[in-house]
């Protein structure tokens, strides 16, 4: 029986913005925001990857959370760029805070913003770990009234973790500033789609794809989120843990640990399909229901658009 040609999947993947899309490839990002005047604006820049210089960084496991927190502050980066062309209603250009005088005069314009950018990050981060790791850790403690055994603990702080991270992502779409954000997101997923189809990229081709891709963040966070419950319930059955602030600073001295596995796992997975593979990644595909909007035309071309910009020149050089 021949073997079965494999589709091919692109490394190349994106972020949906505030009326645009940044798209990563192997060697460029580009951030295209369509302005208020229905203009492009396009800002390119060449990719610098710091296992270039340090190589143990891209050690498995370890590339695994130097991924995430380069995507997390290139993520905000670019979210940052796209909001400055849609200034709030009524919205008047502010002076300088005085924090803001000093940073400029102390580290100049472009180290301020970096600083302010890694400022956001690290709180972003802090809301997070908080939101999905402390308060099903405060709440699980709830259990211990009905019940000493440690097995309905790990059960009742899974079960809240997930209850918590649907419901985020459940009320998120429901914000009406995310709904265009999340239709954006749509429109990066078909363009993503049409391209590994080997269709020509128009507006009518990306129009026909699913908006739910695989790989996806929505799928990752979901998988980070899976594998802290799997990795948490087994140490916590060999070293049980009671106190709940004790509980919550193993689950931080975890988290590392769970991202370069879950980054692991998303790379195996990315290059498998099988019944193995559809099972796991299918919840992170449900989750998409939240993330992903249709898009109308006019955010296909910005998708277009963004990875025509970053597309090797080489034939294939973006494999996955």
């Amino acid at each position: 029986m021949p073997k079965q040609e494999q589709k091919f999947k692109t490394m190349c993947g994106g972020q949906a913005l505030i009326e645009g899309i940044m798209m990563r490839g192997p060697k460029k990002q580009a951030v295209v925001v369509r302005k208020p005047d229905g203009e492009l604006e396009i800002e390119e820049k060449e990719l610098q990857f710091v296992k270039d210089k340090h190589p143990v960084l891209g050690w498995p496991l370890i590339r695994g959370v130097v991924n995430f927190a380069d995507s997390m502050y290139n993520g905000v980066t670019a979210l940052m760029y796209s909001a400055q062309f849609f200034p709030e209603d009524g919205e008047e250009e502010e002076e300088p805070s005085r924090f803001e005088n000093w940073l400029n005069r102390h580290l100049g314009s472009e180290k301020a913003t970096a600083f302010i950018t890694a400022l956001a990050v690290i709180l972003g981060m802090g809301m997070s770990i908080g939101l999905f790791f402390l308060l099903p850790t405060l709440l699980g403690t709830a259990i211990t009234v009905l019940t000493p055994s440690m097995l309905a603990r790990n059960l009742a702080e899974s079960l809240l973790k997930i209850l918590i991270f649907v419901t985020y992502l459940a009320l998120c779409s429901r914000m009406g500033e995310m709904k265009r954000v999340f239709s954006y997101h749509g429109a990066e997923h078909k363009t993503i789609f049409c391209y590994e189809a080997g269709l020509p990229l128009t507006v009518e081709n990306v129009r026909k794809q699913p908006r739910h891709h695989p790989r996806c963040g929505t799928s990752f966070l979901f998988m980070v989120i899976a594998i802290s419950i799997i990795v948490s319930t087994v140490v916590f059955a060999i070293w049980p843990v009671y106190n709940a602030f004790l509980r919550f600073l193993a689950h931080l001295a975890m988290l590392p640990l769970i991202v370069g596995v879950s980054y692991e796992f998303n790379r195996w997975a990315g290059r498998h399909d099988g019944p193995i593979t559809r099972v796991f990644i299918a919840p992170g595909l449900w989750l998409q229901n939240f993330t992903t909007f249709e898009p109308d035309d006019s955010m296909i071309e910005v998708g277009i658009r963004a990875l025509e910009l970053v597309l090797p020149e080489e034939k294939g050089a973006d494999a996955w």
